[in-house]
Order: C-alpha cells, then sequence, then structure tokens
C-alpha cells in the first residue's frame, strides 16, 4: 500500500465566495472531510500538493494520512470536482477510514498479459476493456490499490465477468452482491475482419479452369 500524506488547514469561512477567494488568491481547495464518529469538518488543502498526489493512479485508491492543523487521521479520496477547461481542482471530499470503517470505493484494473493473450497472439484478436475500474467493498485495512485480470489463457471471443475474478481476501464486488455480474474484459476480431476468409474469386476461377482441362 502507498503511503500518502497530505497537509490541510481547517476552514471557517464557507459558501462559493470563499471558495473562490481561496482558489484565486491562495492557491488552495476547498475540501471537506466527513464519515465516523466526528462531524464533517471544512478544511483548505495546497493545491500543488494536492494537484502532485491525484498524478498517481494509486492516490485514488489509498488510505491517506491527512494532518488537519496537526492531527493525522486516515481518509480516503470520496470525490473529486474539477474545473471543465483548466487544470484546475475546484473541490475535493474526504472519507474517514479508521480500521473498522466499512469502504466503498472504486479501484483501477491491472491488465496483465495482454500482448501475449492466446486470443491476441495466436488468434488475432483484439481486447476490450469493459470495465478499467470495479467498486469494491471492504475495510479500511483491507482495500487494495488495484486488482490484477490476468489475460495471458484468454481466448478469441470469450469474455471475462466480475465473477471469473478473484477478489482479494477481504474484498467484496459491490455488483456481484447485487447479482450484477459485469463484463470486465474481452477478445474479437477486429472490426471488418472475418474468422474464414473465403478464396479469392479469381482463384476459384482459376481452378474451374484446370479441371475442365
Amino acid at each position: 500500500m502507498s503511503d500518502y500524506r497530505l497537509s490541510a488547514q481547517s476552514r471557517e469561512e464557507a459558501g462559493k465566495g470563499s471558495s473562490r477567494r481561496l482558489r484565486r488568491l491562495e492557491d488552495l481547495v476547498p475540501a471537506i472531510v466527513y464519515g465516523g464518529k466526528n462531524k464533517p469538518k471544512s478544511i483548505q488543502v495546497a493545491h500543488k500538493d494536492l494537484k502532485r498526489a491525484l498524478e498517481e493512479e494509486s492516490f485514488y485508491s489509498s488510505i491517506i494520512t491527512l494532518e488537519v492543523d496537526g492531527k493525522e487521521e486516515p481518509v480516503i479520496l470520496k470525490a473529486l470536482q474539477r474545473h471543465p477547461a483548466k487544470a484546475v481542482v475546484l473541490h475535493a471530499d474526504f472519507q474517514r477510514a479508521s480500521a473498522g470503517t466499512v469502504l466503498k470505493i472504486n479501484v483501477p484494473v491491472h491488465f496483465l498479459n495482454e500482448t501475449t493473450s492466446k486470443g491476441v497472439k495466436l488468434q488475432g484478436g483484439v481486447i476490450h476493456h469493459d470495465a478499467v475500474e470495479i467498486e469494491v467493498s471492504c475495510s479500511a485495512k483491507d482495500l487494495p490499490e488495484f486488482i490484477e485480470v490476468d489475460l495471458a489463457d484468454v481466448e478469441l471471443d470469450q469474455v471475462i465477468h466480475l465473477s471469473d475474478l478473484e477478489a482479494p481476501k477481504g474484498v467484496t464486488f459491490v455488483a456481484l452482491a447485487h447479482d450484477s455480474d459485469l463484463p470486465v474484459a474481452s477478445i474479437h476480431k477486429p472490426k471488418g475482419a472475418s474468422a474464414d476468409p473465403e478464396p479469392a474469386a479469381d482463384d476459384a476461377e482459376e481452378g474451374e479452369s484446370e479441371g475442365d482441362e
């Protein structure tokens, strides 16, 4: 599990005007921490620190040590609001994640052995990623950074579903708990390709003329 740390300060002022001033004048991101037995708390985080952390894929599915006014607590990033046109983070939601907390969070999928898969290397297929992340439910201590999907033995026209994956210890796939066996990956022929190409017309005619002779 990656070790991520963020420093933050309490934020007394609320409202859109205050949030805009934070972002524009102080390069800070307004945020909130909620969950657990404590009340929700408004905080502010340095934009440069949060932006740098967001460049790491595992940050989105890791326990983060959040230090607020010198006091540390474990959290996960629960929601993020970005500017639609600029590389600017507008707001962040953090959920408290003590050891006994049950979390629901989307975890990225890592696909293994794509180029050497049977359906690709031997059968000429193309891999389709039907899911790039999977929602999981687990305690904070069991939170995985990612879910591995090994495609080595996947053949042409085969579909890998959630039920085909082995969930890490202590982890439940949320969709399966609701009887929804979602597709994760599949291998099919490229569009326009024929599985059994027919012989060219010229070759067929030539074969017939040779037989007539």
